[in-house]
């Protein structure tokens, strides 16, 4: 089964800072629940805790959070794998990456990675996450029009792999 990529990043690539999104776009936030309700978010341990606890785990998706640490525990309703392959198996319905950058770094080289949805935010911040170098092989299928919340301009890219 063929997944996404989900996530937004800033020009510098940030994604972002002491566990946290260096800004906050509600916009983007809708984006993101459009896209990924009724399917499976698929994500690391940082970015599950990231996530607070009222907002955990995202409604009407599938929740699947991968650690290595066999003791973790998660909530009822939650899977746990301990790799993404493994994750990517327990999925049931169409499959989004949402974080954090170690989890990205994997899939975007992923064979079955097949579609990247980015948030484009024309803007430098400070961070200690990035996201990875977009492949050659994905190309822009489309491209939202500029938008502006909180003086900070974005868009949505929509990536797809080119088949080789």
């Amino acid at each position: 089964m063929t997944f996404s990529i989900i996530s937004a990043m800033a020009k510098n690539r940030a994604i972002g800072k002491d566990n946290q999104m260096p800004w906050h776009l509600s916009a983007d936030m809708k984006h993101f629940v459009k896209e990924t309700t009724g399917g499976t978010v698929i994500m690391g341990r940082k970015t599950w805790e990231s996530i607070p606890e009222k907002f955990r785990p995202f409604k009407d998706r599938q929740n699947i959070v991968i650690t290595r640490n066999e003791e973790y525990q998660v909530p009822e309703g939650v899977l746990l794998a301990h790799s993404l392959d493994q994750a990517l198996n327990m999925a049931e319905s169409k499959a989004f990456i949402i974080g954090g950058g170690t989890i990205y770094k994997e899939a975007i080289q992923h064979e079955s990675c097949n579609e990247l949805i980015i948030t484009e935010i024309d803007k430098e911040f400070e961070a200690d996450t990035f996201f990875p170098e977009i492949p050659n092989d994905f190309v822009v299928k489309n491209t939202a029009e500029w938008q502006t919340e909180k003086d900070l301009n974005f868009r949505f890219l929509y990536y797809v792999k080119e088949s080789s």
